[in-house]
């Protein structure tokens, strides 16, 4: 028997409903430790220069290639249909390709999507466990600067952000919902229990201390440090709980927009694209978040675009077939109108000597490179402004595939998060990503 089971097996069996219990109900439910594990199988607001940002967007169900990426690398021109649909942006644009995760194989090439900002291998498969993706990262580092530490948006309520214990962060659809929270001021009685309900967050985390304290004594070597680790996490949002309880007071900022409806019907896929980009675009200005995400799935019907007649996940499954093909064609199309329309407005807005693009990184992409076959490779990957040298089409080696997470690496750095490596990255930044002199 390994030292390792004979150390398990010296220690208090823990069920994972077990709560640390301060007084009265108050609780805080715990992490996986391995003592909880059956026997048998344990042993098997700014004053400086402008700040800068990062949006995170992913289209589920990918983009097609042939219609993308030019037939050379080099300098952009709208010589594709759908670079053509940004042809106003292409001096602030980088297209790449050959970049990808590696080990993305699961249970079928959509399980990707669980990975794309994280890069944790093997999505969907049994024992999986997700990371934390890149937004969180950032946001962990900067997100105490503005109101919102970060905006997790969707189109379907799944989210591309994931914790630092991977867990999936609930994707906001409602741009409604969204303005209220970022713009309508609440009353003195709303305020007044705002701050009661964040209060009582820490009440939580003050009265579970002695709990957690006496359990440590009974855990192993292992499950100490992974209670560490998962208190270190607790900490971190006491911190911003306290923070939250400060931004609650302050008055909100003050915008001519007014509320937007909610599109209900999601057949009008690309009108609900639209309008997700023109709440980024207020969070933006407003510096009311630096980090956003925003998870654009597809649809099993046909989405209500003149032409379309099909149902896009099935049209994305073409098969190679030249009608089902064009057909998607005009999805994809205005799925490229509506992200040029939403990199206009970043582009109008001025920020002192630069413009809003200028000082937000958006990556554009999918975690599918060919979705008819489920193909997780080669992924189609633009980035748009944040102050880098743009206009080219960076063609990687494909049979290398360059993980993706190099891109993420040199993106964090350029919003002032000092790292070296994530995820599965190899180097800190990415051939094709070269700031300007004076970004």
């Amino acid at each position: 028997m390994s030292s390792r089971r004979n150390n398990i097996s010296r220690v208090k069996r823990i069920h994972r409903r077990q709560l640390l219990r301060g007084w009265g109900a108050v609780g805080l439910s715990l992490p996986f430790l391995e003592c909880m594990r059956d026997r048998v199988s344990a042993g098997d607001t700014q004053t400086g220069p402008p700040p800068k940002r990062s949006v995170w967007i992913c289209a589920g169900l990918g983009f097609h290639a042939p219609f993308l990426f030019p037939s050379e690398p080099g300098p952009l021109k709208a010589n594709t249909p759908y670079l053509h649909q940004l042809r106003d942006h292409l001096d602030q644009v980088t297209l790449f390709s050959g970049l990808s995760h590696p080990e993305q194989q699961g249970n079928n090439g959509h399980a990707s999507s669980l990975t794309f900002l994280t890069s944790a291998q093997r999505p969907g498969l049994a024992g999986f466990k997700n990371t934390i993706s890149i937004d969180q990262l950032i946001a962990q580092r900067i997100g105490m600067q503005t109101r919102f530490p970060y905006l997790a948006l969707s189109t379907s309520g799944r989210s591309l952000s994931w914790t630092s214990g991977g867990v999936p962060i609930p994707g906001s659809t409602s741009p409604s919902q969204l303005f209220r929270e970022l713009f309508l001021q609440g009353n003195e009685q709303q305020i007044a229990s705002e701050i009661a309900r964040l209060r009582r967050g820490h009440s939580i985390l003050d009265t579970v201390t002695q709990s957690a304290n006496t359990m440590a004594k009974q855990l192993g070597s292992n499950d100490r440090h992974k209670l560490q680790e998962y208190f270190q996490s607790v900490r971190e949002l006491e911190h911003r709980l306290t923070q939250s309880e400060g931004w609650v007071r302050r008055p909100k900022p003050k915008v001519d927009a007014e509320e937007p409806d909610d599109i209900r019907d999601k057949l009008m896929a690309i009108e609900r694209q639209a309008a997700m980009y023109d709440m980024i675009t207020l969070a933006l200005q407003t510096d009311s978040t630096r980090t956003i995400t925003f998870g654009i799935s597809g649809l099993n019907a046909a989405p209500k675009i003149p032409g379309v007649a099909s149902d896009w996940h099935g049209l994305s499954h073409h098969g190679k077939d030249p009608a089902k093909i064009e057909e998607l064609k005009l999805i994809e199309q205005a799925e490229f109108t509506a992200f040029a329309k939403f990199l206009d407005g970043l582009r109008s807005i001025q920020e002192g000597d630069c413009t809003l693009l200028d000082q937000t990184t958006v990556v554009y992409g999918s975690n599918l490179g060919n979705a008819s076959s489920h193909d997780w490779h080669n992924l189609p990957i633009l980035v748009a402004g944040g102050g880098y040298r743009h206009g080219q089409y960076v063609a990687h080696d494909h049979n290398q595939n360059t993980p993706l997470a190099n891109l993420f690496v040199g993106i964090a750095q350029g919003v002032g998060i000092e790292i070296d490596q994530f995820g599965s990255s190899v180097s800190a930044g990415i051939r094709g990503l070269e700031p300007l002199a004076n970004a």
